[in-house]
């Protein structure tokens, strides 16, 4: 990651809506399949991957989002420094890459993380978005990655009523508009 730029750096509230953009929290791509992959994000990150689909694990720095049999995103929780981001993708690249059970890839610079939080977080999503959140949004920690106007996204639930974003950063302008568009009539 050089000389992070965020392409929003915007917060907007509306009537039972805050959608603000949450960056720069680092993104780390990992694939694998085998049982020592899984032991080693364990070791490097006290967290155990979750196996389960569409769903999460995660501890009070970071969070792994389950995104597909051999394919999971960890986030960072919080705000980062470039040399806490470094060792973190160093750890990950010498235990996984180098000893050839997996990839690592630091995708912190292609995903931007939208946050909505509010009573109406779902109305305003299912304004745009095929999904069914009628389960999804009782359960914590549940991913899915969908289209939300038209744009390719992953969601994660981390709390009620709180959600976390992930849209490739080509297409975060467009979704951050529809959003604030949108919110204005719910």
């Amino acid at each position: 990651m050089l000389n992070y730029n965020s392409p929003i750096k915007d917060s907007k509230n509306y009537s039972e809506i805050k959608i603000s953009e949450v960056e720069p929290t680092a993104k780390i791509n990992l694939r694998g399949k085998n049982r020592d992959f899984i032991t080693k994000i364990g070791k490097e990150l006290s967290i155990i991957p979750p196996t389960d689909p569409n769903t999460s694990s995660g501890n009070d720095s970071l969070n792994i989002l389950w995104l597909s049999p051999d394919e999971w995103l960890i986030y960072s929780n919080n705000k980062i420094d470039q040399k806490n981001i470094d060792d973190l993708e160093d750890r990950l690249y010498n235990s996984i890459s180098k000893a050839k059970i997996g990839s690592v890839t630091n995708v912190t610079d292609h995903w931007v993380m939208i946050n909505l939080k509010g009573a109406k977080v779902y109305e305003l999503l299912s304004a745009g978005c095929p999904f069914n959140f009628n389960k999804f949004k009782n359960l914590k920690g549940a991913v899915t990655q969908t289209l939300i106007n038209h744009t390719d996204t992953i969601i994660h639930n981390k709390n009620n009523n709180d959600l976390n974003i992930f849209v490739r950063r080509s297409f975060s302008n467009h979704l951050w508009s529809w959003m604030n568009d949108s919110a204005k009539f719910i």
